[in-house]
């Protein structure tokens, strides 16, 4: 059903029928909606900083001083001194950004996190909006949206990923109503975010070949007002001549050979990378899967646990090599797991075939392009399998849950328009709210747990940097660590030093700190090592983004997106140095 032009304007619409909701109104979803997000995030702005976050801190500090040069420092991120520009692969506009907020607010966990919950808003607020275009359930999407893990936990970060989805959103409101409208304004609107969601995150170009591929399809033809889309083309050359001239090399093209160099790319088989990208799937977006007893037959769900029950069996019996990190886990149990997220990766894909079977028009095709594009360069194309990656394509998967939701429950929005306002909230008429409020409830509890791990993961690396700050700041000697996102971040506040492979260089004496838990570590030769200890911190979590072969970050880390059960312990080696021939002081 086309939805063309029929979300503006909307007024209250009375029901003596339902008195809870005899007066809801687009005002009412939009605070609902935003007081949802508030009580999800707010408990997440003490949150240390968590992987990639010092990226953004440290370019944002760089463009408060030279704002013209974000990427002209240098940094150990892997295990050497490089220029920043050599190691970020993300466009800086969430880093300027973040230049705005630390001059306004400071570079406290509290100010950012805070900043940063109005892209969260913008994509929950944007999505409910488009999502009148599509649905007759909007506040359901948009639910499903705000409570999915990928998104949720992604939210409690300050990288640039939620940023660019709620650019990525707006652009393509504004686009759609552009093609609705002709009004050159709003085509121009669409054209600046979409440059903007590309300067955000690189994969934000892709919006160009899907909003052409839409328009072509809806209008038949190439019109002239498809060249607004060279506005964010004329931004992106702009970028890659500016950086060029910056830094010796483009960085969007840099960016694309990043994402296949054969050094970088994870390199499980296609077989495993489409199977881990299926886990993600279904997992990152877990609202949508907890919805398909309402969108799918016996038959239908019965197919679907089959399949996942086969791939979490391979999973548990070691049959799939390539997606075996430790095997001294409990695969049994992981099996389940995977097999859970797998079949619900199944349902989404069949989703967009089955709404774009039924429907056949160019919304269709928009949702289905969304969808399968951005899984396909998540599984495939990208470097690695990560929720980051697949993050774009929730919202579009929450609409088509619930368009599929409005064909099972035989909910028309003209139809139920005329005589309720309930079609704002997706209630079918005679059917208990509650009844569609039960996957929400129990997304509610899994993300927030999810997400609960994470910053008990994350604030774990900030509470051992400053133990080891303590343990040392009295003690002669230098404090060097390896390890880096958050770690390094706190490590380097507190005054330590990063260590360099080809600049080992050190006194008797010396400390390097080495979370086990981590990536670009090196050995230290047994002749330099006077005394080493392990100490371990218990992040008190039963949900797991980076352990029990769980990689929200990285598939590199395992194959599922988060795993439930205790969450181990993070180790940390203490290296006490001498020199060869001298005795430890």
């Amino acid at each position: 059903m086309s939805m063309h032009g029929q979300d503006d304007g909307l007024a209250a619409i009375a029901d003596p029928m339902h008195p809870p909701f005899a007066h809801w109104t687009l005002l009412h979803s939009y605070l609902l909606l935003g007081l949802t997000t508030l009580a999800c995030l707010l408990p997440f702005s003490s949150k240390a900083f968590h992987i990639d976050d010092p990226l953004f801190i440290w370019t944002a500090q760089q463009i408060t001083h030279h704002p013209f040069d974000p990427y002209g420092f240098h940094m150990v991120w892997y295990v050497t001194d490089m220029p920043m520009s050599a190691i970020t692969k993300n466009p800086p506009l969430a880093c300027y950004y973040g230049a705005l907020i630390g001059i306004a607010a400071g570079w406290s966990e509290h100010a950012w996190h805070l900043a940063f919950l109005l892209p969260a808003l913008a994509v929950v607020l944007g999505t409910y909006r488009l999502a009148i275009r599509f649905t007759a359930s909007p506040l359901i999407a948009a639910a499903a949206t705000l409570l999915a893990p990928g998104f949720l936990v992604s939210a409690t970060g300050v990288m640039c990923d939620v940023m660019m989805l709620a650019l990525w959103i707006w652009a393509v409101i504004f686009w759609l109503r552009a093609i609705d409208s002709g009004r050159p304004l709003h085509f121009v609107a669409s054209s600046l975010l979409i440059a903007g969601c590309a300067l955000t995150k690189y994969f934000g170009a892709s919006l160009l070949v899907l909003l052409l591929a839409y328009s072509l399809l809806r209008q038949r033809r190439l019109v002239a007002s498809m060249g607004y889309l060279f506005i964010p083309i004329a931004g992106l050359v702009a970028y890659q001549l500016w950086t060029k001239a910056l830094y010796g090399r483009g960085l969007l093209w840099d960016a694309a050979q990043y994402a296949r160099s054969p050094q970088h790319v994870d390199q499980a088989s296609r077989l495993a990378s489409g199977l881990v990208g299926l886990s993600f799937l279904g997992g990152c977006a877990l609202p949508i899967v907890l919805f398909f007893p309402f969108l799918w037959s016996r038959r239908q769900l019965l197919f679907g646990s089959l399949a996942g029950a086969i791939a979490g069996l391979a999973v548990a019996m070691h049959w799939l090599h390539p997606l075996i990190h430790n095997p001294e886990q409990h695969w049994a149990w992981i099996g389940m797991q995977f097999a859970f997220y797998f079949a619900g990766g199944i349902g989404l894909l069949a989703l967009v075939v089955a709404d774009y079977r039924n429907k056949k028009d160019a919304e269709s095709l928009l949702l289905a392009l969304w969808v399968l594009g951005t899984f396909l360069f998540a599984a495939f194309l990208n470097w690695t399998v990560n929720a980051r990656s697949l993050l774009p394509l929730i919202p579009a998967a929450a609409i088509l849950m619930a368009r599929r939701l409005d064909l099972r429950l035989d909910l028309h929005r003209d139809e139920t328009r005329q005589a309720s306002s309930r079609w704002l909230l997706g209630i079918r008429p005679g059917m208990p709210a509650r009844i569609l409020a039960v996957p929400l409830a129990f997304s509610t509890i899994i993300s927030l747990s999810i997400a609960w791990g994470d910053m008990a993961l994350a604030n774990s690396e900030r509470h051992m940097a400053s133990f080891f700050h303590r343990q040392t700041q009295s003690q002669a000697g230098t404090v060097f660590f390896e390890g880096h996102w958050g770690f390094q971040y706190y490590m380097q506040l507190l005054g330590a030093r990063p260590l360099e492979y080809d600049k080992f260089v050190f006194k008797t004496g010396d400390l390097v700190v080495t979370p086990e838990n981590a990536t670009s570590t090196f050995p230290i030769s047994p002749q330099f090592v006077a005394t080493e200890e392990i100490l371990q911190i218990d992040p008190h979590a039963y949900a797991a983004t980076m352990g029990l072969e769980a990689g929200f970050y990285s598939s590199v880390w395992g194959p599922l997106p988060f795993s439930f059960g205790q969450a181990p312990s993070e180790p940390y080696l203490l290296v006490r140095l001498q020199q060869p021939g001298e005795g430890a002081r």
